[in-house]
């Protein structure tokens, strides 16, 4: 049996006002399994309970804050009380092993099919054509043509990360994470290869970063600062997302969120490209680059494993790490790395939906395989 090591790792931190006994983070993860009508599923509750552990931090996958935002049939939703409501269970069932759970919070933007909103198009900031799928009831289709969002639709946006916002805090969640990340709705309003908008919300970095501030002011506006997180990924690919100068516009977001004394800013590594592509070979640097803009808790996401996971902890560029496919096949995956316990491998066919199997059936490392 493996002993255990001083690991930072396994060491006592605080996220706002929580006090998490380890830096082991589960990442959101979309899995697709959520009930036809986007409630959270009995499934995915028996996957959360699993992957919860005594003072770790878990967050929920990208959850719509309403209908129109969806861009993956099988995701759930939090825009109506019934979806509250089934998320409540999941949150009690987290809350019942020690755990602290926030509720991702994400529009899909222009990575949409007008088959999920009634048979309207996606929308975006601009119409900048681009190639990519959506997951409708037919299967993996490609996106429909989106449509620039008019400026005097943004404050309904807005109020629907609000009243979402209000429905996970009365869902007893310990917090929100706004995604603003892999080419989602707010990351194309960030970026300038997708917004080539002419108003106060395109052009210069302080009127594209308008529309994502005026949707986190709206969770905190619920939440108070400290219990909301974002999440961002300042060399990401997906969803053809581009800017002509990432450094002075992440730079310039991560100044602007620094303002807020927020719970946390969640960073994607550029070695991942996609959600299903990874350069493991590729080191770590946007936490490290954003580091000396954000003084709250950074959390480095993308790739890591126990080694790479403890370096960047010790290099000071992260607080916490999170994990995402070693946590989807390791429930255990905190007290696997305490003890350096070997991980089950995961199964990339199970990531986007299917049933139980590769999903919630993975067992924990038992005490026959501990060598005892």
């Amino acid at each position: 049996m493996a002993h255990s090591l001083p690991l930072k790792l396994l060491s006592n931190t605080v996220v706002g006002p929580h006090r998490l006994s380890h830096r082991v983070v589960h990442a959101p993860m979309t899995r697709l399994r959520a009930d036809r009508d986007d409630s959270p599923s009995q499934m995915m509750q028996r996957y959360y309970e699993q992957r919860a552990s005594n003072g770790g931090l878990l967050i929920v996958e990208s959850t719509h804050p309403s209908l129109e935002s969806r861009g993956y049939l099988g995701a759930p939703g939090i825009y109506t009380d019934a979806h509250r409501d089934a998320w409540k269970p999941i949150v009690e069932a987290v809350h019942a092993k020690g755990g602290v759970v926030f509720l991702q919070l994400g529009h899909d933007g222009r990575q949409s099919h007008s088959d999920l909103s009634g048979g309207k198009p996606p929308i975006a900031p601009s119409v900048v054509p681009f190639e990519t799928n959506a997951f409708t009831h037919h299967g993996w289709v490609p996106a429909s043509p989106h449509r620039a969002v008019e400026r005097d639709e943004l404050p309904a946006l807005i109020e629907s990360y609000r009243q979402s916002a209000q429905r996970a805090l009365d869902a007893g969640f310990d917090g929100v994470e706004l995604h603003n990340a892999n080419g989602y709705l707010l990351d194309t309003f960030l970026q300038d290869g997708t917004n080539k908008r002419d108003d106060d919300y395109g052009g210069s970095l302080e009127n594209r970063v308008r529309f994502p501030l005026q949707v986190l002011d709206a969770l905190v506006s619920v939440w108070g600062a400290d219990r909301v997180g974002v999440r961002v990924s300042p060399s990401g690919q997906w969803g053809s997302i581009s800017d002509s100068n990432p450094q002075a516009t992440f730079e310039y977001f991560a100044r602007r969120l620094n303002e807020y004394g927020l719970a946390y800013l969640h960073v994607i590594e550029p070695r991942i490209k996609g959600t299903d592509e990874i350069e493991p070979d590729r080191p770590p640097v946007a936490a490290a680059f954003l580091r000396p803009f954000f003084d709250g808790p950074i959390i480095a996401a993308g790739g890591f494993d126990r080694g790479g996971a403890e370096a960047i902890l010790q290099s000071g560029a992260a607080d916490l790490v999170a994990f995402g496919r070693h946590f989807s096949a390791n429930p255990d995956l905190p007290e696997r790395l305490r003890h350096d316990w070997p991980l089950t491998p995961y199964v990339r066919e199970a990531f986007w939906g299917g049933t139980e199997q590769d999903y919630n059936d993975f067992p924990e490392y038992c005490t026959e395989k501990r060598g005892r």
